[in-house]
Formats: C-alpha cells, structure tokens, sequence
C-alpha cells in the first residue's frame, strides 16, 4: 500500500453488524467493514484511495494524515 497516505485506521468488532468495522477518523465518512480483521483492513484501504480520488474529482480539500490521534 505504499500509494496509499497514512491515515491512522481504527478496527474494532461490531457485534450488531456481525463484522469488523474499519473507520479512518482524519477523512469525514470514510469507513469500511469486513468479516476479518484483515479483509476491513484491506477495504479501508480501498476505501481511503476511493475518498481522495472523489474529493480530488470534486476540487475539495484532502487532510494531510497527522498520525496517532490523541482521542483514538
């Protein structure tokens, strides 16, 4: 992933949703599930490319990634 920016990922598991819920808190809405850890590590990750090729078509500001966030 290495054309991927570092956004920090937060994953924890969703007992409503029966799946791990992947949320990246730096890009507004930007957030994936999966039946694995790994499998909503790896759709975050699709998702991030996804959000700035959206915000980028769109002309809207994209956040720099500030690393570990003091509220995660």
């Amino acid at each position: 992933m290495a054309d991927t920016p570092r956004y920090e990922i937060i994953i924890y598991w969703s007992a409503d949703d029966k799946a791990f819920v992947a949320e990246v808190p730096e890009l507004p809405g930007c957030a994936a599930d999966g039946p694995t850890y790994r499998e909503a590590l790896s759709n975050a990750e699709i998702v991030i490319r996804e959000w700035i090729e959206t915000a980028e078509e769109l002309g809207r500001p994209i956040p720099c990634p500030k690393g570990r966030l003091m509220f995660a």
